[in-house]
């Protein structure tokens, strides 16, 4: 008899991006028309020179980069992000209200465990960003579905609907991921106002922060003295500083949490990755002005995103920033089966709506999610073309 599989890890889906990875495997791409791989929100590139240089320095001179470190982080980084976020968002953060995890896919991890447990539940806007449900599916936790409209934002009233014995957390992302919008921040606001009526945590995941397309901070929830007792910030600098293979992100919470958080990281990794942090502490202190120049390329390659949309009949743009696209596409079928035509007839892998919704969300099945900042604006204009020439 075969040892036994936890079901709750059996009845979550399989990891979305590495299914798509496998339509590439079934498919031949020809020299005049390579793959065009919307699929994945990664920077293709590797970190500055400077970093990468910064990361061999401390490699070869910094022996504590090879140990075990803090649970909770290392104390320089944790330092930095309270007073850069202090400063960003005029509010007040603490070093002991930072602790530096292995990605922010770990951060939610973490903040979820420190919340609920089996039987519990959490509110998801939908679309919702995959690896957030999987993981309450995991814990045997109620993602309860909060279906936002044509304009992809979620709507408080709505979700307070859904409140309910066991309901422990909301998580909202922005910019969002897939939807690309960026939540206005009164929106914002009152999601916090909310959480705090019914004493539950409101999950803020800012993983695309720095490619947000607004001046100055995008909410103001910091400022609120009492800002720990409702909110849990998440972040990740894997997109900021190209550092997706370092895993550094970051949970921002109450110094109460995060003990409890510890516990959790602590039988999970131990530490974060060392040389990931100190490479993450050099960014912060030195990449200002590089960063501001990703943006820019961000926000260009956003207008090159809304601009080939407008242009393809039929097609109609959801949501549009940070890293994606989120759009409506005009054949009378979709999902994976539509998805993997693209790569076969057009040479373009992306991903179906289907991989952001619950199953018995009709609409997802016409709709497709663009990893935009994976292409420039020629790669744009050929994405565009090739989308023109597809017939469904």
């Amino acid at each position: 008899m075969a040892a036994p599989i936890n079901p709750a890890l059996a009845g979550t889906v399989a990891p979305p991006v590495m299914e798509a990875r496998r339509w590439i495997e079934e498919t031949a791409f020809p020299p005049d028309r390579p793959l065009l791989n919307v699929s994945q929100a990664a920077p293709l590139d590797p970190p500055p020179e400077p970093l990468r240089r910064a990361i061999a320095e401390a490699a070869m001179d910094d022996a504590g980069a090879h140990l075990y470190g803090p649970v909770l982080g290392l104390p320089a980084l944790r330092a930095e992000v309270a007073g850069q976020w202090s400063l960003a968002y005029g509010g007040t953060v603490a070093p002991d209200q930072v602790a530096i995890t292995s990605g922010c896919n770990q951060a939610f991890c973490a903040a979820v465990a420190t919340l609920a447990g089996a039987g519990d539940a959490v509110i998801l806007p939908t679309p919702w960003y995959f690896n957030h449900k999987m993981w309450l599916d995991m814990m045997g936790i109620e993602a309860r579905a909060l279906p936002c409209g044509d304009d992809l934002l979620p709507d408080p009233a709505a979700a307070e609907a859904l409140i309910g014995p066991g309901v422990k957390a909301i998580a909202l992302v922005t910019p969002n991921n897939p939807g690309g919008v960026e939540y206005p921040a009164d929106l914002v606001h009152a999601f916090a106002a909310l959480a705090r009526r019914h004493g539950l945590a409101l999950i803020l995941d800012e993983t695309y922060r720095d490619f947000d397309s607004r001046p100055g901070a995008p909410h103001d929830l910091f400022a609120d003295p009492d800002w720990d007792e409702v909110l849990i910030h998440l972040y990740s600098f894997s997109k900021a500083y190209r550092l997706t293979g370092h895993r550094v992100g970051a949970m921002i919470a109450g110094r109460a949490r995060l003990a409890e958080a510890e516990k959790f990281l602590d039988t999970v990794t131990i530490c974060p990755n060392q040389l990931g942090q100190r490479a993450a502490l050099w960014g912060l202190r030195n990449l200002r002005q590089w960063l501001a120049g990703e943006r820019a390329e961000i926000l260009d390659r956003r207008a090159a995103m809304e601009a080939a949309i407008a242009g393809l009949p039929g097609w109609r743009l959801l949501g549009c920033g940070a890293y994606f696209a989120y759009v409506a596409h005009p054949f009378g079928t979709g999902g994976p089966a539509l998805a993997r035509r693209l790569v076969q007839e057009a040479g373009v892998l992306m991903l179906p709506g289907t991989m952001f919704a619950p199953d018995d969300d009709a609409a997802a099945a016409g709709q497709m999610r663009i990893a935009f900042a994976n292409v420039d604006r020629a790669g744009i204009g050929a994405l565009s073309d090739r989308l023109a020439g597809f017939s469904g």
